[in-house]
């Protein structure tokens, strides 16, 4: 597997390889030892999956401290647009957000740093996402930054959005906690 760094700290593009024969195709998510040796977490305590049609955007989704996690998620069907920002007020990528298309054709997943809000946008149906977290879901600190709050363009008019997505604070009100 490789490893990349993105721009935002602490987190990765996973490009493992990919093996395809007859049968169909088969690809490795995880690798311990390649997270431990760069000082990724591994002990992942959950994992969801969502189903999205395209034009929906989902996020900016993250849980605050003391229940704060690191994310591994991939797409296993159809392709995404994905979006991070860097919710740290000591990291020098604070308040930038970085995106990158992933799909299940390519097998690529991300790494994504607790402190690191995350959302996508479905740009192929069914995009299927893979969430593995670092910790268990903790509702009174499942919180969210609004989609549209921090200059991303998320290139689409009319998106899908849930009402709780819509009623995030915005960035510039949202307190780091982070």
């Amino acid at each position: 597997m490789q490893i990349n760094e993105l721009p935002l700290t602490g987190c990765y593009l996973l490009q493992p390889r990919v093996f395809q024969d007859i049968r169909g195709r088969f690809v490795k998510s995880l690798v311990a030892s390649q997270f431990k040796a760069l000082g990724l977490r591994t002990d992942f305590v959950e994992q969801y999956h969502s189903t999205s049609k395209a034009g929906v955007i989902r996020g900016m989704h993250f849980q605050a401290p003391p229940h704060e996690h690191a994310k591994l998620v991939y797409c296993a069907a159809g392709a995404i647009t994905d979006v991070m920002l860097d919710l740290r007020k000591h990291s020098p990528t604070f308040g930038q957000a970085f995106a990158l298309h992933l799909s299940a054709q390519s097998g690529h997943a991300l790494y994504i740093a607790a402190g690191v809000a995350h959302g996508f946008k479905a740009t192929e149906e069914p995009a299927l996402l893979i969430y593995n977290v670092t910790s268990e879901y903790a509702p009174e600190h499942d919180e969210g930054v609004r989609w549209d709050s921090f200059g991303f363009d998320w290139g689409l008019e009319t998106p899908v959005i849930s009402e709780r997505d819509r009623n995030f604070p915005a960035l510039a009100d949202y307190t780091s906690r982070f």
